[in-house]
């Protein structure tokens, strides 16, 4: 976990496209974009280079060309960001964590008993 890179928010944006389309070159990851964010084309490619300076993600060179993939799973990512958010906001306590985000959520009564047997299964596992 700690050699994976802390990725902003504008950054996500780049990766979410890399991770759901595969390998890019620069000016597709662009294409993708547009009219999605209102950045100009050289935000991205900034955004582009910062990535890979914090490895994030990696390329290879097809020509003239670089086609831009990513270094680190969506998955890896968002799990780092799920125990930062924890470690900094509840200081690694879960239980205060779920029980505010389940004051503020809207469930149905099939999410509740989803949300009930996570937990019934994650209490056989002690």
């Amino acid at each position: 976990m700690k050699n994976l890179p802390r990725i902003s928010e504008a950054e996500w944006v780049v990766m979410q496209v890399l991770w759901s389309q595969g390998a890019l070159t620069a000016n597709k990851i662009v294409a993708e974009l547009e009219g999605k964010v209102q950045w100009n084309p050289r935000t991205i490619r900034t955004l582009i280079n910062r990535l890979l300076n914090k490895r994030a993600i990696r390329f290879d060179k097809e020509g003239r060309e670089y086609r831009y993939f990513p270094a680190v799973s969506e998955e890896q990512c968002t799990r780092y960001e799920r125990l930062s958010f924890l470690g900094r906001v509840y200081q690694g306590a879960t239980k205060p964590m779920i029980a505010a985000f389940l004051e503020d959520a809207r469930l149905s009564k099939k999410d509740i008993a989803e949300l009930k047997a996570i937990l019934e299964e994650k209490g056989k596992g002690e």
